[in-house]
């Protein structure tokens, strides 16, 4: 059996988890961390979400995938696939993405995980490139900013 490669990163944020959840989903918010991406979506289970930005003037979709399990203020799982990769846009190709929120006294711990990429077309690449660019500690570190209002380290929009 083929070892799993997953991606998982967390990071404690003294705000509120309904705080952390609107930095999460609003897609005002999404831009400031998710390199310029607002998230689109209705925010329901089996619905779509896609990651879009302005490239040229013109709206693009970075991002696309679906829900699949969502319970407010506290988890969030979507797949998701680069329609620009060049990767072939099957339901096998796409990884999961979670969100978990958990509350510790006055601190919310927001884990995120991503994979596995062992399953996917070039996953091991996939991989190691997230890795490469930090996996998700640098999106972590600024909804942790936005949320405590240290907004210099927001990307900019």
């Amino acid at each position: 059996m083929q070892k799993q490669l997953i991606l998982r990163d967390s990071i404690a944020i003294h705000a509120s988890a309904s705080r952390v959840w609107e930095i999460l989903t609003s897609p005002g918010e999404t831009k400031k961390y998710m390199f310029g991406c607002e998230a689109r979506t209705d925010w329901k289970t089996d619905s779509p979400l896609l990651w879009n930005t302005f490239i040229d003037g013109k709206e693009v979709t970075l991002v696309k995938g679906n829900i699949i399990e969502i319970e407010h203020n506290r988890f969030l799982a979507y797949t998701m696939i680069d329609p620009r990769s060049g990767i072939e846009d099957i339901p096998d190709n796409y990884l999961t993405v979670s969100y978990e929120l958990s509350v510790d006294n006055e601190l919310t711990i927001l884990t995120i995980t991503q994979g596995d990429f062992s399953i996917i077309a070039n996953g091991l690449k996939r991989y190691n490139e997230a890795i490469e660019e930090g996996g998700w500690n640098g999106i972590l570190t600024m909804v942790k900013d936005i949320a405590e209002a240290r907004y210099p380290h927001a990307m900019p929009v």
